[in-house]
């Protein structure tokens, strides 16, 4: 897993596409089924938020420090991001008609919802009624992606 969360946040970065194009051979992802994940409605979906969250950050760095709660929190939930893209990247070729945009929306809700959790966590303990609820979301946003994922 590891491995294909570097392989995912090498391939989203565009500086780094011939070492991207490396890793991925050595990671035995076909290149050209690459290009196809890139160019399905569910990258699209993830690589939209991902870019929001960047501008959001690069402005907040401007005014604030690492340490400040709402860069930790774009931090994170970017994170969470270059995670789901990387799972995007290990779904079979003969599975790719599932990188929908329905899954997008639903991977970028949970990262969303999972980031929620993590603030959540932060300052309460998992017995909270609020941390419950946030656990409970995130459960049902899983079940739909693994519904469509199989």
């Amino acid at each position: 897993m590891l491995r294909a969360i570097l392989l995912a946040t090498l391939i989203l970065g565009s500086h780094m596409a011939v070492s991207a194009q490396k890793v991925k051979t050595e990671a035995g992802i076909r290149p050209d089924f690459v290009v196809h994940v890139r160019s399905s409605p569910a990258w699209a979906e993830i690589l939209l938020r991902r870019t929001e969250l960047e501008a959001d950050l690069e402005s907040l760095i401007l005014e604030y420090t690492e340490d400040f709660p709402k860069v930790k929190e774009s931090r994170y939930e970017l994170e969470v991001l270059n995670k789901y893209a990387a799972t995007l990247l290990l779904i079979k070729p003969a599975e790719s008609s599932k990188l929908t945009l329905a899954l997008g929306k639903l991977l970028v809700r949970k990262a969303d919802i999972e980031t929620d959790l993590w603030k959540l966590q932060q300052s309460y303990a998992d017995g909270h009624p609020d941390v419950k609820r946030a656990k409970r979301r995130l459960e049902i946003y899983e079940k739909a992606i693994k519904e469509i994922l199989g």
